[in-house]
């Protein structure tokens, strides 16, 4: 879950370019997407700081490349969903001594999305060394695992299809929420950023004509980067049964672990031996288990929250039969 920064800051430390402050053509396409759609543009960082920050990451990248092969590539990937808590259980995970985020960015690398044309290699530099890790994590008697959190993964038409083939008996996390609330929540986000100016009802009247062809447009062209279906599937996101069985189909039922974030929130000790047990992990003391913080914020209207509990309706029917119990927001 992507956390909300002021304006003219960098969520995860890398642009849609791959590095802080680029100018790629996945920026450029962003920025053309958000024009046509009448957004406002996010003030720019000071050039400077631009060009310390770009300058930093690609010494760090281009110093560890070379050593790619020595280090770590991650042996579960926590896939999603955007908005539905994955920050915190992130955060929660890599304080256990045999877990290993990413070196930098710490979170989110977004390489099976939109950084997938840099290669494997360029990937695997980001994760430590294989020798490090190892010494580190024998103080609990488990071999070393590494992960990133990319919440784009589960709703990107390829990266499913991208993390079977690259990472072989790699597992799964996806973490869900109800899904009125997680659209709302996503589009609180966006207006925060200055990419969207709609209202919430308007944004989800638009979302059609903003989505039409965009997920063609990523499977016909690998380099492909749309603004549109990163930002503003507020409404197709949370429907979450056809991400779930769509990953089914490449890495099995046994390799996909859901955690339903309402229920890591109430009892975070419980849902976090849950995840080690599915990994195989030995138990470790629980870390300090910190909820996000909330802002007083503007009420969903009434009645777009009615449309949209009608909408997920049938989504969550088929999600229920899929997990075979409830979702926490519909117990």
């Amino acid at each position: 879950m992507e956390r909300t920064k002021p304006a003219g800051t960098v969520s995860s430390g890398l642009d849609e370019a791959g590095g802080p402050g680029g100018t790629g053509s996945s920026q450029r396409r962003g920025s053309q997407a958000g024009a046509a759609n009448g957004l406002l543009v996010r003030p720019s960082q000071p050039a400077w700081e631009k060009l310390a920050r770009r300058a930093a990451y690609w010494g760090l990248v281009t110093a560890a490349r070379p050593l790619h092969r020595t280090r770590m590539l991650p042996s579960f990937i926590i896939v999603g969903a955007e908005r539905c808590g994955t920050t915190s259980l992130w955060d929660a995970l890599r304080r256990h001594p045999a877990m290993f985020n990413a070196v930098l960015p710490k979170k989110e690398l977004h390489y099976f999305d939109y950084q997938y044309t840099r290669g494997l290699d360029w990937y695997q530099c980001h994760f430590p060394l294989k020798s490090r890790a190892s010494l580190a994590a024998r103080r609990c008697g488990a071999a070393p695992v590494a992960f990133e959190a990319s919440p784009y993964y589960i709703f990107h038409p390829l990266a499913p299809e991208r993390i079977h083939r690259d990472l072989p008996g790699v597992k799964v996390l996806a973490m869900l929420r109800d899904p009125v609330a997680r659209a709302y929540s996503a589009y609180l986000l966006r207006v925060g950023r200055g990419y969207e100016t709609e209202s919430f009802e308007r944004a989800l009247e638009l979302e059609e004509s903003r989505l039409a062809g965009e997920a063609e447009r990523l499977v016909a062209d690998a380099s492909y980067v749309s603004f549109n279906h990163r930002h503003f599937a507020y409404r197709a996101r949370g429907q979450y049964a056809e991400q779930l069985e769509r990953m089914e189909k490449l890495f099995g039922r046994e390799r996909i672990h859901v955690v339903d974030s309402a229920d890591f929130f109430a009892n975070p000790g419980a849902v976090h031996d849950g995840v080690l047990e599915f990994l195989g992990l030995p138990h470790h003391d629980h870390p300090a288990f910190e909820r996000p913080s909330t802002r007083a914020r503007a009420p969903m209207p009434d009645s777009v929250r009615r449309a949209l509990e009608e909408h997920y309706r049938p989504h969550d029917e088929r999600l229920a039969a899929w997990l075979g119990r409830e979702p926490s927001w519909r117990r």
